[in-house]
C-alpha cells in the first residue's frame, strides 16, 4: 500500500518539523506499534519502551519516508527493530498470542473447556517464547498483525523464501512441542 492522501500530507508536515502533525501520527499509530511491541515483548512496561523508542526513531527517521512507498511497512521495520534492540538490551522476552485461542473458543464453553483453553493458551506462548527472535517476529507479524508474506519480507528487509523459511522453521517447532496438545489427551475439540 502507497501513501494515501492524509498519510502523505501528514508525513510532509511532519518532514517540514510540524509538530502538530507530529501528534497527528502519533495517535493514528500508537496503538498498532503498542500493540506489536506488546505480542512480541509480552509485557506491558517492555513494550511500553519499544513504542517510546519506535517513536523516537520515527521522529529522527521521518525523513528518510519516500513519497510511492508503503508507510506501513517502513512502520512495521521500525518497530521491528526496535523490538530486537530491546532484546539485545535485556536478553529476555515473552510474547503473547491471544488469536491462536480464538478459534477454540465456542459460546457455550464449559468451564473445565475454558480451563483447559487457559491451559493450552499458556503453552502455547511458553512454546513461542522459546522461538529464535527472527522466527518469533515473523510468527507474530503473520499470525497476530495479520500480514502478507510479501508485507513481513518488507517489513523485515529481507526476501519472501526467508520470511517462508522462518515460518516453517516456526511452525516445525511449534508442532514439536504443542504435538501434544493437538493429537493427545489435550485437544480441546475432543472435550
Amino acid at each position: 500500500m502507497v501513501l494515501d492522501g492524509i498519510e502523505r500530507d501528514l508525513i510532509e508536515a511532519c518532514q517540514r518539523g510540524e509538530r502538530d502533525a507530529f501528534r497527528s501520527l502519533f495517535e493514528r499509530y500508537k496503538d498498532k506499534v503498542y500493540s506489536i511491541a506488546l505480542r512480541y515483548t509480552g509485557e506491558p512496561s517492555s513494550a511500553m519502551d519499544v513504542a517510546q523508542d519506535t517513536f523516537l526513531k520515527l521522529f529522527s527517521l521521518i525523513g528518510t519516508v519516500h513519497e510511492g512507498a508503503s508507510f506501513d511497512a517502513w512502520l512495521y521495520r521500525v518497530v521491528v527493530n526496535s523490538c530486537l534492540d530491546q532484546k539485545r538490551r535485556k536478553r529476555r522476552f515473552i510474547p503473547c498470542l491471544e488469536r491462536f485461542f480464538q478459534t477454540l473458543q465456542s459460546s457455550g464453553e464449559s468451564v473445565l473447556q475454558k480451563l483447559l483453553r487457559q491451559e493450552l493458551s499458556g503453552q502455547v506462548g511458553a512454546a513461542v517464547a522459546k522461538l529464535i527472535p527472527e522466527q518469533r517476529i515473523v510468527v507474530v507479524l503473520r499470525y497476530t498483525e495479520g500480514l502478507s508474506y510479501a508485507e513481513i519480507a518488507e517489513a523485515l528487509g529481507c526476501s519472501i523464501g526467508t520470511v517462508a523459511s522462518r515460518l516453517n522453521r516456526a511452525h516445525t517447532l511449534l508442532e514439536r512441542r504443542l504435538g501434544r496438545f493437538v493429537s493427545g489427551s489435550g485437544d480441546l475439540s475432543n472435550e
